[in-house]
């Protein structure tokens, strides 16, 4: 079979050696049980999927470890959550380094037990799907940042993409599953939200109406891009705001939604202070909302929104991959409806973005950035526009032309 190189291994080994355990968080299907069993294959394999193991680490959880024990990988770890107090145990007493790798497709139930058990002791990691630079087999895995160090580095590596490719990438999604094997779109997607209902959200919650639950993702998903609204959602549903809270919570917690959230502080006071969602996969969005083709959904109505949602979660791949778990990233918009698609915060510097599928770029589009300007006390960086032009070029002093592919 063949094997996609994830760039966040780099991040991998550097947390083995900086903790006794390494935690690889992330949604089904991205790869998580691939990419350690590529890079650890020589200590045992234990996946608590497996009914009478998942019994034991239980029932038996003293004697878990000794069984097998470490270095060990176990997989689906959220399912023995009581299984941490033993690994904390052993890297106390143990002192050793890189001693368990760990992977979880839910972080809700995870996160109290890892922060109450395994503070100082364990190295968490988020892995999404297949990143642009994967999937062209690129190895450069530096977080983006609109600079000119940033564009130096990236020039020397960056693959050519064509206006078809980039299309037919955003409606298929980042699943590796899709680029390993000819697998029929739909009846993937359509697997893939069956089993995280069955196996994630039934658990997770009391989901009565399970067509309901998929009709809340598919609202979701029509709105990807847009500013959170969960009483429009709701009433659409046909649920409380209350469930549809929950529900959300759900879906970011498993990774299958993110919420950019506003950039504002006590001197923009005419900023909005509402997050906007994204799907982390545009090829789950896609399903959801019947966008079944990619001729389709490149010239449907919301074409503009799934490349501001696969640019967004690209940017973001960018910062997981390099072991930045809680990135700077910020979007603005003021109640003159002046929005920056993204900013990005450095060092006390937020650089800002836009993101448009033309291919004809112009100053138009970063007029919105001279909003900044009148912030105090903040730094305004290079910016620019991510779009379809393929060169990068200035359109002012301070901001340039960014092709998707130089992300």
């Amino acid at each position: 079979m063949k094997y996609i190189n994830r760039n966040i291994k780099t991040t991998i080994n550097k947390a083995a050696k900086m903790f006794s355990a390494v935690l690889l968080t992330g949604a089904r299907q991205v790869g998580k049980t691939t990419l350690l069993r590529h890079m650890i294959s020589d200590i045992p394999y234990l996946t608590l999927d497996d009914p009478i193991l998942l019994q034991n680490a239980i029932e038996e959880a003293g004697s878990f470890f000794k069984t097998t024990p470490p270095p060990v990988m176990v997989d689906e770890i959220q399912y023995a959550p009581n299984l941490f107090s033993y690994i904390k145990m052993f890297a106390d007493e143990s002192g050793k380094k890189g001693q368990f790798f760990l992977t979880g497709s839910q972080q809700f139930k995870m996160m109290k037990n890892v922060s109450e058990s395994l503070a100082g002791r364990i190295g968490i990691i988020n892995l999404l799907g297949l990143s642009l630079r994967e999937i062209k087999e690129n190895a450069f895995n530096e977080s983006f940042v609109p600079t000119e160090e940033y564009f130096v580095k990236r020039k020397m590596s960056v693959n050519r993409l064509e206006y078809k490719e980039i299309w037919e990438i955003i409606h298929k999604g980042s699943m590796p599953a899709l680029y390993v094997d000819e697998l029929d779109w739909q009846m993937f997607y359509a697997s893939y939200t069956k089993t995280y209902i069955e196996r994630d959200v039934r658990e997770l919650t009391q989901v009565g109406d399970e067509l309901k639950f998929i009709k809340f993702m598919t609202a979701m998903a029509s709105r990807t891009s847009q500013m959170l609204n969960l009483l429009s959602v709701a009433n659409e549903v046909g649920i409380s705001v209350p469930t549809a809270h929950r529900w959300l919570s759900i879906l970011i917690s498993s990774n299958i939604v993110y919420l950019l959230q506003p950039y504002y502080n006590n001197i923009t006071k005419r900023a909005v202070k509402t997050p906007k969602l994204y799907f982390l996969d545009t090829g789950l969005a896609a399903y959801l909302t019947k966008w079944n083709t990619t001729e389709v959904l490149e010239a449907g109505a919301m074409a503009g929104a799934f490349f501001e949602t696969f640019v967004v979660a690209e940017v973001l791949k960018s910062y997981y991959n390099a072991g930045v778990l809680e990135p700077s990233l910020y979007y603005y918009r003021d109640k003159d409806a002046r929005e920056i698609d993204i900013l990005i915060e450095q060092n006390g510097t937020l650089y800002p973005i836009e993101i448009k599928k033309t291919a004809n770029p112009s100053k138009d589009h970063v007029k919105n950035f001279l909003v900044l300007e009148k912030i105090k006390e903040i730094t305004v960086g290079t910016g620019g526009v991510i779009c379809m032009y393929d060169k990068k070029v200035h359109i002012s002093d301070k901001n340039v032309t960014i092709p998707l592919e130089w992300l």
